[in-house]
């Protein structure tokens, strides 16, 4: 599935199951919540708690991140495509010459 596919989803499943979208702000405040769940479960693989399932936790922050990313109109694929330019253009050398990645 395409970020454009999971967008037009998501948009389908909130108008159809979720009578609206929450507001940016609740939403905001959904992805810190969210994205609170994966940093526990980061901690719990590599620290010393049990495990949760981290690819489910992944999935609400992206489902959160499509719905604020529906809601203002914002092309999540235009996003991510100019997002790799910028990367590409502005990182091209710097993390090859880091010394600290070298090691």
């Amino acid at each position: 599935m395409t970020i454009q596919e999971a967008q037009q989803k998501v948009d389908e499943w909130i108008r159809t199951y979720g009578v609206r979208y929450f507001s940016p702000l609740t939403n905001m405040a959904q992805l810190t919540e969210e994205v609170g769940e994966v940093a526990r479960i980061i901690s719990r693989t590599y620290g010393e708690q049990s495990v949760k399932d981290l690819g489910d936790e992944l999935a609400d922050v992206l489902w959160v991140v499509l719905c604020l990313a529906n809601q203002t109109g914002v092309d999540l694929t235009a996003a991510l495509e100019r997002n790799f330019d910028k990367k590409t253009n502005r990182d091209a050398f710097r993390h090859l010459n880091n010394e600290k990645l070298s090691k």
